[in-house]
């Protein structure tokens, strides 16, 4: 607790992943919208190159305080608040990593030559704001779970699981929920044996396929190849952001798949929201149809018949245990309108979370808005870290 007796809660957003900027999005709708006569906040921001910034710099980067030319905005969350994304991005301010203090449930920066320590980055529980890898995939967890610091969202395992699609796709399959048809090849087996891995392809699934990096998010570096000729560059781009690729068989012949998503909040007793549906302006909900580009539709809540409503609900709660998941989740479904059968796609840990990302929009629509959302987040993180430590971890 700070001086005042508030809460200190430690935002931490930015990151080396493709979607740093994203994050930078939800991280600046939080702090708008979190508590202030309840926590004490201390933004906590990360470059793109992995450095770890000061609160005040991160805070006065994200409200633009600084000499950032003219950067290109993202559509989504709160532009206002995000010109100093650039700067961000580019790391112009340096914290060298810190090390986990156990002793005081604390992040201690190293002492190295050419840099002043700074103090510890004190609080009482984090919300890590990050999206994607180093952040999304149980690594920032695991240095959480070092420093013996509550923090929303799911534990290492949990981060990890819901990263990797085909890790997750096996505990799907494990736990009985449908999947669509997919092949998972490795980025050295395409490089080696493009030929050969083409023709594995397509002997195990039709066309149109869905490429996709097995370990990203927010549909960075997928593409849809309608036939053979697009396979190789959608192949190419995938490997780019990751050593695994994942290709998948697309839902609906006559007729493009429905997205479905259904919100998770929770942790050994979660509870999901009502369902929504994307339509997207484009063929499918690509990065740029999620944060550049206006036209994209959410229909919340998705119209559905009610026994379908009910059976997303009860998958979606399903795949969060599958994963082990905890905190939070949105699960995305496909829903083939050529024979009305529901899939699911995947599951986000750790969402989109600006003001107007799909996450909150549908538990506001459930009768939770925003900021009350972003207390029972925290409530549920301190939760989930005092049942931890009713684990023993030595005999003694």
């Amino acid at each position: 607790m700070s001086n005042s007796g508030k809460m200190r809660v430690g935002v931490l957003f930015g990151g080396r992943s493709g979607e740093h900027e994203v994050s930078l999005l939800s991280a600046a709708s939080v702090l708008n919208a979190i508590d202030r006569s309840k926590y004490e906040v201390v933004p906590i921001g990360i470059s793109k190159e992995g450095r770890w910034l000061m609160s005040s710099e991160s805070e006065r980067l994200l409200k633009g305080e600084h000499k950032t030319g003219n950067p290109r905005h993202l559509r989504a969350g709160d532009p206002a608040s995000t010109p100093g994304a650039a700067v961000l991005a580019r790391g112009d301010s340096v914290l060298v990593p810190p090390e986990p203090g156990s002793e005081h449930h604390s992040l201690i920066p190293f002492e190295s030559a050419g840099h002043t320590p700074a103090r510890a980055i004190d609080v009482d529980v984090i919300f890590p704001v990050l999206h994607g890898t180093f952040g999304e995939d149980g690594t920032i967890q695991g240095l959480l779970e070092l420093a013996g610091i509550p923090y929303v969202g799911a534990g290492v395992l949990g981060s990890a699981a819901g990263m990797d699609k085909d890790v997750m796709k096996r505990l799907f399959t494990a736990a009985g929920l449908p999947i669509v048809k997919h092949v998972t090849v490795l980025r050295a087996q395409w490089e080696k044996e493009p030929r050969k891995v083409k023709k594995l392809i397509e002997a195990k699934l039709k066309y149109p396929l869905f490429v996709k990096p097995a370990n990203l998010g927010s549909s960075v570096g997928i593409s849809k190849a309608h036939d053979a000729k697009e396979l190789a560059p959608a192949m190419d781009l995938a490997a780019s952001y990751d050593r695994k690729i994942i290709v998948e068989q697309g839902a609906g012949k006559k007729k493009k798949a429905r997205e479905i998503e259904c919100s998770v909040l929770g942790n050994d007793n979660p509870l999901a929201s009502v369902p929504g549906e994307i339509v997207p302006m484009k063929e499918f909900y690509d990065y740029a149809a999620k944060y550049l580009d206006e036209g994209s539709e959410l229909v919340i809540p998705a119209k559905l018949p009610k026994k379908m409503t009910k059976q997303v609900q009860e998958m979606a709660i399903a795949a969060f245990q599958a994963v082990d998941c905890a905190g939070l989740a949105r699960v995305d479904f496909l829903l083939d309108p050529d024979n009305n059968k529901l899939y699911v796609n995947e599951i986000n840990t750790m969402p989109g979370f600006t003001a107007i990302s799909m996450y909150p929009k549908l538990w506001a629509a459930s009768g939770l808005e925003y900021p009350k959302l972003i207390d029972r987040l925290i409530e549920l993180a301190l939760e989930r870290h005092q049942e931890k430590s009713r684990t023993s971890y030595s005999r003694s």
